[in-house]
């Protein structure tokens, strides 16, 4: 199989009709160029997950990689974690990214056994025993009536002393900082090579798909659900990580 990693996104090059975006096998085998060319800092933040994980992770435990794509942040973890005794699970909804991380999975000798790849739906997965959890960028995509009893789920399986990382697009209450924010975001995607049309087909289809909230509304969220000490860790224009204690 074709690297990813080598196929450019062009899926909004062209004019095309109005729909939502679909994380499909179209958007799958292009997605690693993606994802680099649109969000601002993705790179570092792939990289600190690993360190997060090799500080946080506990012995006889799990790893939790929800909403995992092809597997940015598990590979990053797996590769820099320390336990001898810990497990791996990397969940996506997307049958096109489940299965193209099995196959880049099954070509690295190195991680063999090591990580456990589900196709579900986060509503309906099991979280137990976990010391990290990881949604990098997945909250955005989760209806905003379902994020709350999610983010609960999660911390009922977590365990004492364990973390949550999680990564977002981002909205600011104060209209005039929010408008800078998306105009400069616009022009680092135009610095990245993609056209005006490519910037304005991507964001019509992922109006109704992706749905950002500002910081305060994650944080109170956190901490109502129970965890301690979060705040973000990790900003660049409209996107942040953040970490949150159990």
């Amino acid at each position: 199989m074709t690297d990813s990693s080598q196929n450019k996104d062009r899926i909004f090059a062209e004019k095309m009709l109005p729909g939502d975006f679909v994380f499909d096998d179209k958007v799958a085998s292009v997605f690693e160029d993606m994802i680099n060319r649109s969000v601002p800092g993705y790179s570092t933040i792939i990289a600190m997950i690993g360190v997060l994980a090799e500080r946080y992770c506990q012995e006889q435990s799990r790893i939790y990689d929800l909403g995992c794509s092809l597997g940015g942040a598990t590979l990053a973890a797996v590769d820099k974690v320390s336990c001898q005794r810990f497990s791996t699970i990397a969940i996506d909804n997307s049958p096109a990214m489940i299965d193209r991380l099995q196959a880049k999975l099954d070509g690295l000798p190195q991680f063999a056994g090591k990580v456990d790849c589900r196709c579900e739906d986060l509503v309906d997965s099991q979280i137990e025993n976990a010391s990290v959890v990881v949604l990098n960028f997945t909250l955005q995509f989760i209806p905003l009536s379902q994020r709350a009893a999610l983010l609960s789920k999660i911390y009922e399986g977590m365990k004492p002393g364990g973390i949550l990382i999680v990564s977002e697009k981002i909205s600011f209450p104060d209209e005039k900082l929010n408008q800078l924010f998306i105009e400069m975001y616009h022009s680092f995607k135009e610095t990245m090579g993609y056209s005006k049309l490519e910037i304005s087909q991507k964001r019509s289809a992922l109006e109704k798909v992706l749905l950002p909230e500002t910081l305060e509304v994650h944080r109170d969220r956190l901490k109502s659900t129970g965890f301690q000490s979060v705040d973000v860790w990790f900003q660049c224009f409209n996107f942040a990580s953040m970490v949150a204690f159990k």
